[in-house]
């Protein structure tokens, strides 16, 4: 029997100096919480991930989106002070439902809806930074000849946007030109809608944003850039008096976000600022377009090269903001208050003013 015991206790001194082959950490590895990050959430490298905060961030496709492009190679570079977790929408109407419920924190969209959004949430969000100016452009069919708003007298105009910043920009032109209601527009629920009755030949005079300019101008022989209504906005705006800018796009943040994570809103406006200023320089112009393509903004890098130059792309914060976009709020207002949710921003709307 003793030999049988000593035999056992061998035999267990044996296994117990092969488990160090096994990790003792080996249970740990196995809980979910700590081999892997939440949902959703884009790994941080290593050795900062302890030091950055993550920022969902949601963007348009098109100028409104065009200026996060270098922030967001850089983030997934590892090199902004913030982990950019970013989700690309095709439409204003699936961030405004993202935003509401809480599923993003940062995100574009065109300033009216800002507005609107501010109303309905009871102060839920706030305007962030201007990130686009005017981006609108009258095209004309070969045929056509327009070198003046007033030449717009009589015709026809196709356009998208009805209920939107585009058809107040073009009210406001057409009503500080003396001619409002004597131009009829056809408004086409989608972009490349217009684009088709121009190429159809049933449009030969039409209002379209940048990309979709470029993208027509590609597609429709003959076509020309007739008007900026950006410029004709800034012409129509000094003859009344109003010191309004032509903001089209815009970033809000949740108030809530803003108020527990001021520190991670502080480095988003500063990285996204860099950003916006890169993505303009005509000098960065091939990388940027390259950008462009790579997050999909832009579908290809070709049309965001010719587009990039027309984009307008902007950036305003803080009291800079609040002035240039006020009075643009107020002529809204003017025209159809539930433009900007039936009543003007209080200061509260404004971050950091």
């Amino acid at each position: 029997m003793k030999k049988i015991i000593a035999l056992l206790l061998a035999l267990v001194l044996v296994l117990t100096a092969c488990g160090g082959n096994t990790p003792a950490t080996e249970p740990a590895a196995t809980t979910p919480s700590a081999t892997a990050p939440a949902p959703e959430t884009t790994p941080a490298p290593p050795d900062t991930a302890p030091d950055k905060e993550t920022v969902r961030l949601g963007l348009l496709a098109g100028p409104t989106g065009m200026g996060a492009a270098k922030l967001l190679q850089d983030s997934a570079d590892g090199k902004t002070a913030n982990i950019y977790q970013h989700t690309l929408f095709s439409a204003p109407d699936q961030i405004t439902a993202k935003i509401i419920s809480g599923e993003l924190d940062i995100a574009a969209m065109p300033t009216n809806l800002a507005a609107v959004l501010y109303q309905k949430t009871k102060g839920g969000v706030q305007l962030l930074a201007l990130n686009t100016l005017g981006v609108l452009h009258l095209l004309t069919a070969p045929g056509e000849t327009v070198a003046s708003v007033e030449d717009l007298k009589g015709k026809t105009v196709y356009s998208s946007g009805q209920a939107a910043v585009p058809e107040y920009v073009l009210n406001y032109i057409l009503d500080s030109a003396g001619i409002p209601g004597e131009v009829e527009v056809i408004y086409e629920a989608e972009h490349d809608a217009v684009i088709a009755a121009l190429a159809s030949g049933k449009a030969k005079i039409a209002v379209l944003p940048e990309p979709k300019v470029t993208a027509a101008l590609m597609q429709v022989e003959g076509l020309t850039k007739a008007l900026d209504l950006t410029e004709e906005w800034n012409k129509a705006a000094e003859k009344a008096g109003n010191k309004s800018v032509l903001s089209m796009g815009c970033v809000v943040v949740r108030t809530e976000y803003a108020d527990a994570h001021e520190t991670a809103v502080s480095k988003f406006l500063s990285e996204y600022e860099a950003s916006i200023n890169y993505m303009k320089d005509a000098a960065n112009t091939d990388a940027a377009a390259a950008l462009c393509e790579s997050f999909s903004i832009i579908p290809k890098a070709a049309v965001a090269k010719k587009a990039l130059p027309g984009s307008n792309l902007y950036f305003a914060a803080g009291a800079e903001m609040k002035a240039q976009i006020a009075p643009f709020y107020e002529v809204l207002f003017g025209f159809a208050p539930a433009s900007v949710g039936g009543a003007l921003p209080d200061d509260a709307f404004y971050y950091g003013n």
